[in-house]
């Protein structure tokens, strides 16, 4: 098994697997070290650290286009399902 991971600058990752994306912190937009705008990244998966913004982040624009299912703490979940996010993992 191989895996692929790229730096989107701050504490964003891409890592790529078995054909699945799995996006971390997706901090794009006002990153100026993101090499990829949030309207272009892929995931399936997202998973979200902590609540602060700088790692928050674009999550709920990417999840709504891309259809990923996000995972972070119970806390932030209810947030994002306050924001009209379904597909969520606490």
């Amino acid at each position: 098994m191989s895996v692929r991971i790229t730096w989107y600058g701050h504490a964003c990752f891409l890592f790529e697997t078995r054909g699945q994306r799995i996006l971390v912190d997706p901090f794009l937009t006002g990153n100026p070290l993101a090499p990829v705008s949030a309207d272009k990244v892929a995931a399936d998966f997202i998973l979200v650290s902590h609540g602060h913004g700088d790692h928050v982040g674009d999550t709920v624009a990417i999840a709504r286009r891309t259809g990923a299912l996000v995972i972070a703490n119970f806390e932030i979940v209810t947030w994002f399902q306050s924001q009209g996010l379904q597909k969520l993992h606490a």
